[in-house]
């Protein structure tokens, strides 16, 4: 019986480990060749922070982000990213790399971003970025750079952004951008360097849309008169680059450090230069105005024949035959810009970028288009055609007055108002005397009817009636009812009783 319970007690235990063996077993492993301690998540791998003097030598070949940042690495291998054939980003900031060397980025074709800020770097040879033909951003900013080979970015054919700032360059060749094109560059930063000689011809001649772009503050620049004009000229039209850090465009007016002063704040130092000596540096830019729906047509006007011809948009697209991605720009067999339907998104600043064997490799021609809506043409005021309209409505309103009879109601009101309503008769010329000798009357002409007996009364007659050379005498009787002039008795003539003497008033 103690055999079968031991037995029973190896077979449970035996059991358990199978199981734990088998949980084990089902937990996922470690990813496929994810260094120590490094962190490996689908296609990011991430070693940052670990204290790293070298690369790792095995690498996931599935990573397509690469951070090494914020180790110790010093130096890097040849080929040491033989293996990672999807690296789109790799960050190398705040190590201690002091020099790259000849074939590090050689299997790094299709890497877009690379960071190489915060370290020792010193120089940048001609082949140290060999193999970055697709890169678009390189961050170089934050190191000890002192020299620049002048075909150091030859290989960057599409880079948009290079960051070289907080470096110790004495030095830029903006001629040729030490190998760089102009075609894709959007953002040069060449702030807090050593640049104390800049060619303002060649600053001039950059691209509108580079110049946007172009960060030149904190360095120690000469207080020369037309970078002082071109200076300026960039920030009245409102760059970013120049608007944005205003404050810290600095300049050597005695060619001594403490001698700096501020560009746009300190304007007694450039009272007495001249602006005729940058009228030359910068070829104006074209206005033109556009209505919407309308076509238009640039040309690339160089000073003498070119070889290559292309645009850049007012998106900052790059515009080459047969055109625009959406089809609303053309590009000619001659160079020129076709637009045959002008839209509000075509407003903006286009820019020629010309290349040929006797011209310079930057030059440029721009055109700033303004796109309008199509105002609607006011209706023409006719002066004639309003005052027939107004005849025309007078004559129909007299018309209507004269011919067309009141309504039912108004015309009750009209009838009873003529009943009720005695017309005036033409007054005698007794009742125009009554009424006259009512004005002196004491009495009130709506008082009964009674004797004058009493009173005496004034009676004013118009010359002209039965009169003696010209006067009319009249005799008012004691008994004469005013309101009965039937009873009044006129006499006429010199040798009347009534009138001895007197003239033109008889009172009785």
């Amino acid at each position: 019986m103690a055999r079968l319970v031991l037995q029973g007690t190896l077979l449970c235990m035996l059991r358990v480990g199978l199981s734990t063996l088998d949980s084990e077993s089902f937990l996922s492993p470690a990813p496929h060749n994810c260094p120590y301690k490094c962190v490996c998540a689908a296609d990011l791998l991430s070693c940052a922070g670990l204290g790293l003097q070298d690369v790792p030598v095995t690498l996931p070949a599935a990573a397509a982000d690469l951070d090494l940042s914020h180790n110790a690495l010093q130096r890097l291998r040849p080929g040491w990213l033989a293996t990672l054939s999807r690296l789109r980003t790799l960050r190398l900031n705040h190590n201690e790399l002091d020099a790259l060397g000849r074939g590090v980025f050689t299997n790094a074709s299709g890497l877009r971003l690379l960071d190489l800020s915060s370290n020792a770097l010193r120089a940048l040879g001609r082949h140290d970025l060999d193999g970055l033909g697709e890169l678009k951003m390189l961050l170089l900013f934050n190191n000890r750079l002192a020299h620049l080979d002048e075909q150091a970015f030859h290989g960057l054919g599409v880079l948009s952004r290079l960051y070289l700032g907080c470096n110790e360059l004495a030095s830029f060749s903006f001629s040729h951008l030490h190998g760089l094109g102009t075609t894709h560059l959007r953002t040069l930063d060449l702030s807090s360097n050593h640049l104390g000689r800049i060619p303002v011809p060649d600053l001039a001649s950059l691209p509108a849309f580079l110049k946007n772009g172009l960060y030149l503050h904190n360095n120690p620049l000469p207080c020369d008169c037309r970078l002082y004009h071109l200076l300026r000229r960039w920030h009245q039209r409102g760059l970013s680059a120049v608007s944005d850090f205003a404050g810290e465009y600095t300049c050597l007016a005695f060619k001594v450090p403490t001698s700096r002063v501020r560009f746009f704040e300190h304007s007694r130092v450039f009272e007495n230069c001249s602006a005729a000596l940058a009228r030359g540096l910068e070829q104006p830019e074209e206005q033109l105005h556009v209505q919407v729906g309308q076509s238009l047509r640039l040309h690339c006007n160089t000073s003498a024949p070119a070889v290559h011809i292309a645009w850049v948009s007012p998106q900052h697209e790059l515009l080459m035959a047969p055109g625009s991605r959406n089809g609303s720009i053309a590009v000619r067999a001659d160079g020129s810009l076709a637009i045959s339907n002008v839209q509000p998104w075509h407003e903006g600043v286009f820019v020629c970028l010309a290349t040929g064997p006797h011209l310079h490799h930057n030059q440029t021609h721009e055109y700033n288009v303004s796109v309008h809506f199509p105002r609607p043409e006011p209706d023409t005021f006719n002066t004639g055609f309003t005052t027939l309209l107004g005849c025309a409505v007078g004559l129909v309103l007299v018309l209507l007055y004269l011919f067309v009879p009141p309504c039912p109601g108004c015309r009750r009101c009209y009838h009873c108002t003529c009943r009720c309503r005695r017309w005036p008769r033409t007054p005698s010329p007794l009742q125009e005397l009554s009424a006259q000798s009512s004005v002196l009357s004491t009495t009130l002409p709506n008082a009964p009817r009674r004797k004058a007996s009493v009173h005496k009364h004034v009676v004013f007659l118009e010359p002209g009636r039965r009169s003696l050379n010209g006067r009319v005498q009249l005799a008012v009787a004691e008994n004469f009812d005013l309101y009965n002039p039937m009873g009044l008795r006129l006499k006429a003539g010199s040798e009347s009783a009534s009138s001895t003497g007197s003239e033109g008033l008889v009172m009785t």
